[in-house]
């Protein structure tokens, strides 16, 4: 009886795990919301050049002619006509252009972070701030305004023969340091057509997609322009009420697919190679090669007490080439990104190694993947 009923729990817990086992591709799922965005919803730029007070002796120098007739221009709006330019010390003050991104569908009175960076000589804009500062658009409107104390996430301190930094204190952020003046006019009830762009054109993942969507609203409300661009027509149940047809497709589960490609980064010595790229049969070797100089130089000198003779400097070279003997590793039709990195660590190659030998496999016609450089 006892082995009955624990042989009744162990199909009982395969029962319970083949939904998990059938459920396990989808894990590799991605939302609608985060591989795509809606056409006409999207941030926009903004900039404005402004001053930053209050440096300790940071800021620009008495050669940055624009800085003096900045404050020139803020005096006399501020009553100070007299003001001889020759007695203007701008030590204290920086030129700085200010940066921001507005959010779509931003509100008048909403809050974003902006970018200040010096535009002068200056040494930091630690401990500045920035004065009232229009911020405009592309078409010369203003869209924010931007003051407020700049936080630095660095520091510049030195003197006459040595200077420590950290990170650029001549660049800060302003959390919240812009309010929004003026809205960006988008009227999704007007639109009878939603257009969704991909942020990868992809056929395969447009596809998904467009299979996604009309299986949750019911019809074939979505189709696929391009790789890229996914048109979908509002149903009517939805006409008056374009942001909940938004919530209904926008968390709906897609499985990306992605190109075959390998990133090699010389500057730094990274690989990145994706799960699809393949390799055809090719052997590879490669042998690491060393040369190290070393220079020694022997000085001579005249016996002491001798009646002539000079001091003589003779240089020594010793130069020492070392190459490793390369292994031969063979690698079959179809083997995946796997084995290949098994297959290369077996022999010992460095990232910079790699580099190196993807770039000779892609020579060969051997690497079935796009191969970027950057």
């Amino acid at each position: 009886m006892d082995r009955a009923f624990k042989l009744g729990k162990i199909i009982l817990f395969f029962i319970a795990l083949v939904p998990c086992l059938v459920q396990t591709p989808d894990l590799l799922a991605a939302r609608l919301k985060d591989i795509a965005s809606v056409q006409g919803l999207r941030e926009n730029q903004l900039v404005g050049y402004g001053l930053v007070v209050g440096l300790a002796g940071t800021g620009d120098g008495t050669q940055v002619k624009f800085t003096l007739k900045s404050i020139r221009n803020i005096m006399e709006r501020m009553g100070i006509i007299s003001i001889d330019p020759n007695q203007v010390k701008v030590k204290n003050v920086a030129a700085v252009l200010v940066t921001a991104k507005m959010p779509p569908l931003a509100k008048i009175g909403q809050k974003i972070d902006v970018v200040v960076s010096s535009l002068g000589d200056a040494k930091s804009l630690l401990g500045g701030t920035l004065i009232l500062t229009p911020l405009k658009g592309v078409d010369g409107k203003v869209y924010a305004l931007a003051q407020g104390s700049i936080s630095v996430g660095g520091y510049s301190a030195g003197g006459a023969g040595a200077n420590v930094q950290k990170n650029h204190p001549t660049a800060g952020r302003i959390p919240n340091g812009a309010t929004v003046e003026r809205e960006i006019p988008v009227d999704l009830l007007a639109k009878k057509e939603l257009k969704i762009n991909l942020f990868q054109a992809d056929f395969t993942t447009v596809g998904r997609a467009v299979d996604a969507i009309n299986d949750v609203l019911g019809a074939p409300f979505a189709k696929a322009i391009d790789a890229e661009t996914i048109s979908v027509r509002v149903p009517p149940e939805f006409e008056d009420s374009p942001i909940s047809l938004m919530a209904a497709i926008e968390n709906v589960e897609i499985s990306p697919d992605t190109m075959a490609r390998v990133v090699l980064d010389e500057r730094t010595g990274t690989v990145v190679m994706g799960k699809n790229v393949r390799i055809s049969t090719v052997a590879v070797a490669h042998g690491n090669l060393s040369i190290q100089i070393k220079e020694s130089p022997q000085v001579s000198q005249p016996a002491p007490f001798s009646p002539q003779g000079q001091t003589v400097v003779t240089p020594g070279t010793e130069v020492k080439v070392k190459e490793g003997g390369g292994r031969l590793v063979v690698l079959k039709h179809g083997s995946t990104i796997g084995e290949l990195v098994s297959a290369l660590n077996a022999v010992g190659v460095t990232p910079r190694d790699l580099i190196a030998i993807m770039q000779s496999i892609k020579a060969a016609g051997a690497l079935q993947a796009d191969l970027k450089v950057i």
